[in-house]
């Protein structure tokens, strides 16, 4: 996708628009990549940019990671398997993901978790061996572990 000469960020422009973006949320390497190639950015400049960002501590991996995961256990309800992947898509390394999933609260996990899980076993109307599969491939899909889920179904 080529972007008209008169859409295209100046190296400056494209640097403060990211300072910007990044100073309001947490972003990732790659989130930032990709929108500085939107821009019409070459992967030098992009680079250099992500590299300032990077430097005075616009971007800092980790701690979006830690963001990353608590929001969507809060609010999306989601399991670490699931968050796992979804950072591993967004190319964070493996030890931070460690590190963000391990910062998680275990209570306030094993809670959503059971509140999930009991809001899905809610809505199905019996109670049998069929909806029970149901509510375990539910619970996988959301990122649960298996013993998680055990805990919660009996």
């Amino acid at each position: 996708m080529t972007i008209p000469a008169s859409r295209q960020l100046t190296f400056e422009q494209a640097l403060s628009r990211a300072a910007s973006l990044c100073s309001t949320s947490e972003h990732c390497i790659a989130d930032i990549s990709e929108k500085l190639t939107r821009w019409g950015m070459t992967p030098t400049q992009a680079d250099d940019i992500i590299s300032r960002l990077l430097e005075e501590k616009y971007i800092d991996e980790s701690r979006y990671a830690e963001a990353y995961a608590r929001d969507k256990l809060r609010f999306s309800h989601w399991g670490r398997a699931k968050i796992r992947m979804m950072l591993r898509m967004q190319h964070i390394p493996d030890t931070l993901i460690r590190e963000a999933l391990d910062a998680l609260d275990p209570q306030e996990y094993a809670d959503i978790a059971k509140q999930t899980i009991i809001s899905k076993a809610h809505s199905l109307k019996s109670n049998d061996y069929a909806s029970r599969a149901k509510i375990i491939r539910f619970a996988l899909q959301r990122g649960f572990e298996m013993d998680e889920i055990e805990k919660v179904i009996g």
